[in-house]
């Protein structure tokens, strides 16, 4: 293949955009406000599981000292029935009243047992509610480190597109300036060789591959006409001759 040593000197500019393309993308992918992110959305995840399990605690204490409460309410209206009718001489009988006595006593005795339960279940309520009001204070600080991290995430993603939309439009208008068989060839070899498709010979060496030319493989370059594109034999890249290339 042959193009004018011009052009293939602007295949190195279209390559160099190519390489600040690549590391824009690069540095768009591996922003630290990613990894940060993603940290605080999995402990997000994880408290908001806390919460739930404790506003369901919280829930399930509440109806049980309401069940609680209300068995203490009819224990006690039962008692003062009771106590009603032991005031009131409506029973007579020894025996009746003895019966009655002892069923004060011990409505008393099962009042008290059950005013403890609500006292109990009263403490795990309010130590459910404490850590309900913990986790949602939690779960919103999380949430607030979240939404900064991603306002400097997206903060940078319009910097770097930006630029790389600048680049972008760079690169068009000098690719558009090479040969369209030259720049093919310069594509292929781009993909092949993980971005990079073409190489300034510098100091005799290919700046693709780091690798010095051998003195057979030197002559040959040195050789070849002005306009021949020539490729490095140790990686295939197209490699382009200037003043420093040490011919």
């Amino acid at each position: 293949m042959n193009a004018a040593p011009a052009d293939q000197i602007r295949l190195l500019d279209v390559q160099s955009l190519d390489v600040r393309l690549q590391q824009l993308a690069h540095k768009r992918k591996s922003l630290p406000e990613h990894t940060e992110i993603d940290s605080l959305n999995k402990d997000l995840t994880q408290l908001r599981d806390l919460l739930v399990a404790a506003q369901t605690e919280e829930s399930d204490t509440a109806r049980e000292q309401v069940k609680a409460e209300q068995d203490v309410d009819q224990v006690r209206q039962r008692a003062a029935r009771d106590q009603q009718r032991l005031d009131s001489g409506a029973v007579t009988s020894p025996k009746d009243l003895e019966n009655l006595q002892k069923e004060i006593v011990s409505l008393a005795k099962r009042q008290g047992d059950l005013e403890d339960v609500v006292l109990e279940v009263m403490e795990r309520r309010e130590s459910a509610q404490e850590r309900v009001a913990e986790l949602t204070e939690r779960v919103g600080s999380v949430q607030s480190r979240i939404d900064d991290a991603t306002g400097r995430r997206d903060a940078a993603f319009e910097e770097i597109d930006g630029e790389a939309a600048t680049v972008t439009k760079e690169r068009e208008v000098v690719a558009a300036s090479v040969p369209a068989d030259l720049l093919k060839l310069y594509d292929k070899l781009r993909a092949q060789q993980g971005g990079i498709g073409a190489a300034k010979l510098y100091a005799r060496t290919c700046q693709g591959c780091r690798q010095e030319l051998a003195i057979t493989e030197l002559a040959e370059v040195r050789a070849a006409a002005p306009d021949t594109v020539v490729r490095c034999e140790n990686c295939g890249r197209i490699l382009v001759r200037t003043a420093e290339s040490g011919l």
